[in-house]
């Protein structure tokens, strides 16, 4: 009996310490766990979230994003006019990227416009780069259209082709950083901030906006095409609201021919120019007790076919006889074309700038208020990439057209009534000038026979299809893409549609959608898109060979080319198969070390003796006047030490927030 006791005493000993056992075994477990993932948390940098939740029947999944893609705003040229003398000494307005995603549960699509001269192969390529890293297959080159506003007055250095690179003092990565982190970052806020909403359109004609700057041109197209309009430019406005589920305003997308070229070539401040401007007083608008630059509602004014139309609505005169210029070729009889300039609507450019971006503004107010056509089905989206230095056109069974190599005109180097160019060069020029045939022949080499005969009657000034050296002076490999909501198409051209090459893709897409399931497509041209080609005119306006004809770098067949291609696209996309079109060849992404930089290093920084950086010199007065101009002077270094400068500013109700980029 004593034996089987000590039995039981044991066997309970033993139950205690396995049961013991056990638990210190389970909380050592959760321990190490713990530890584990709160190492690999500190190891991981924090990736963005794809969200999960799908949108309900019939509506989308939208989000919208704005951030900050200034950059350092001294010593860079400024790109738009080609001149690399106009380097920036200053801000005028903020730049800034502004994504929109729609998803319809099964596809998505990305909308980016910067207020970027224009959207560069490189620029394009490096951020596809950076949403990879991020976001894996979600955002690629089919279903991310990226557009920049044409502004003239933004900063240049984010190209990989030589004459771009000549033309902006090389590649400068400061100004290339601010763009990509600029992009990526408006990206990332419309990513984390995707939910249920609902998408109108509505279009209305904005009049006193927009001129034609080269009418002889326009005036070339046939005149039964031309009867069909009321005007020589685009004056519609087209707009895209964005709301919640509940009704409340997300952002606006709108799209209108003009360029902007407000600011003119003498200008030496950073700014968004009258597009921009646009944005800045919708947001202003919405952003009730906002900053500019902040706040939830999100309005993009997006370039279109704007390749003939300006925003100097008083037209162009000899602003020394107060005459009016030459009809073809833009000049005068006293100073030539460099006294032949058109204005704007204000008594300086500043406001013209802030006329002309009201006017847009207010119009989209309008449209954006009354929009009721609400946008119902699919996503869908077609890109391929085109070597656009050797495409067929079949005109029809017998006969057909083609592409050249890359070359621009003697009328190119003339400018614009918007911006001249230099020496003697006049536009509408189809002879050339022995003089400087041989100053180019013996500098940069004579163009062949072959790229002459296939460019007429465009005499050639650089043959930059021809010119390789240090790397390719122009592009071969172009994006052409389009993306559909619904039934509303996106046509992502790459360069500066004339008001009639518009007019032309426009038609011709929407008679291949509306071929399918679509009814009544709506179409948009989405101007400066994927990559730059310079300009993009009609058969028929390339004869003149005014500055846009000059600048039409693939020759006469250009629009031809593309139309053919965007026809494929629409078809693609109507029929359901866009998987099965070929990607086309792929661009190249030079090697950083071959891309060159003209900009000498900013000299050191040295705050006054017994001052320091940030230190305000001259403060604010405590009232002002209305119309009294409010000033601080404090000390400051060269932007381009930094390409996060900005200015904190303190405010009692909302602690403080930081304006970045430049």
């Amino acid at each position: 009996m004593a034996r089987k006791t000590m039995s039981c005493r044991l066997n309970g000993l033993e139950i205690s310490l396995m049961v013991l056992f056990l638990l210190m075994t389970a909380v050592s477990v959760g321990l190490i766990t713990v530890l584990a993932l709160k190492l690999d948390s500190e190891k991981q940098p924090e990736e963005p979230t794809i969200p999960t939740v799908n949108p309900p029947e019939n509506n989308y999944l939208i989000g919208v994003g704005r951030a900050d893609c200034t950059g350092p705003v001294a010593d860079v040229p400024l790109m738009g006019y080609a001149n690399t003398d106009q380097t920036a000494r200053g801000l005028h307005t903020r730049l800034f990227s502004r994504a929109f995603i729609v998803d319809d549960g099964s596809k998505r699509v990305l909308f980016v416009t910067a207020d970027v001269g224009m959207v560069s192969q490189r620029l394009r390529l490096e951020v596809l780069r950076e949403l990879k890293v991020k976001y894996g297959d979600l955002y690629r080159q089919d279903n991310v259209v990226m557009s920049g506003t044409h502004t003239h007055s933004g900063l240049g250095g984010y190209f990989q082709y030589t004459l771009f690179m000549i033309t902006s003092s090389g590649y400068i990565k400061p100004s290339v950083q601010a763009m990509v982190n600029g992009i990526v970052k408006s990206v990332d806020t419309a990513h984390r901030n995707l939910r249920p909403g609902r998408i109108f359109i509505n279009k209305g004609e904005l009049i006193d906006s927009n001129l034609n700057r080269s009418p002889h041109s326009y005036l070339n197209n046939p005149e039964e095409e031309r009867n069909r309009y009321e005007h020589n430019t685009d004056k519609q406005i087209v707009i895209m609201k964005f709301t919640d589920m509940d009704g409340d305003g997300m952002g606006l997308l709108s799209w209108f021919a003009v360029h902007p070229v407000s600011m003119n070539y003498t200008n030496r401040m950073v700014s968004s120019d009258n597009l921009g401007y646009a944005s800045y007083a919708f947001e202003q608008d919405k952003n009730i007790g906002y900053l500019p630059g902040e706040g939830p509602f999100v309005a993009g004014f997006s370039s279109s076919n704007l390749g003939d139309s300006s925003p100097n609505i008083r037209g162009p005169v000899c602003v020394n006889t107060g005459e009016k210029c030459d009809y073809l070729n833009s000049s005068c009889p006293i100073g030539g074309k460099k006294t032949c300039i058109a204005f704007g609507p204000g008594e300086d450019m500043f406001e013209s700038t802030r006329i002309i971006g009201e006017n847009l503004s207010k119009k989209a107010k309008e449209l954006y208020s009354s929009a009721s056509q609400e946008l119902h089905g699919s996503i869908h989206a077609a890109h391929q990439w085109v070597n656009m230095t050797d495409e067929t056109v079949a005109f029809n069974s017998t006969h057909t057209g083609r592409t050249c190599k890359p070359a621009l005109g003697h009328s190119f180097a003339a400018g614009t009534t918007d911006g001249g160019g230099e020496f003697n060069f006049v536009q509408g020029d189809t002879d050339g000038d022995p003089f400087w045939d041989g100053i180019r022949d013996m500098l940069l080499g004579a163009p062949s026979n072959e790229t002459k005969a296939c460019h007429h009657p465009k005499p050639i000034l650089v043959s930059t299809g021809e010119m390789n050296d240090p790397l390719p002076w122009h592009p071969a490999i172009v994006d052409v893409q389009i993306i559909t909501i619904g039934s509303f198409a996106i046509v992502a051209v790459p360069g500066e549609f004339t008001t009639m090459s518009g007019r032309r893709i426009r038609e011709a897409v929407k008679q291949e959608l509306d071929q399918g399931p679509f009814t009544n497509t709506e179409v948009v041209v989405a101007g400066l898109c994927n990559i730059y080609t310079h300009y993009i005119t009609t058969y028929e306006e390339y004869q003149i060979q005014r500055y846009e004809g000059a600048s039409t770098i693939f020759g006469p067949h250009t629009l031809s080319a593309y139309i053919q291609r965007y026809r494929g696209l629409s078809k693609a996309i109507a029929q359901g198969t866009t998987g099965e079109l070929p990607k086309g060849p792929e661009p190249p992404f030079f090697d950083e070390e071959k891309l060159f930089n003209l900009i000498k290093d900013p000299v050191a920084d040295r705050a006054p003796v017994n001052r320091t950086f940030g230190e305000v010199l001259e403060q604010v007065s405590p009232v002002y006047k209305v119309g009294e101009v409010a000033s601080v002077t404090f000390v400051a270094g060269n932007p381009r030490h930094s390409g996060d400068i900005g200015i904190r500013r303190l405010l009692p109700w909302r602690g403080f927030t930081t304006t970045c980029g430049g």
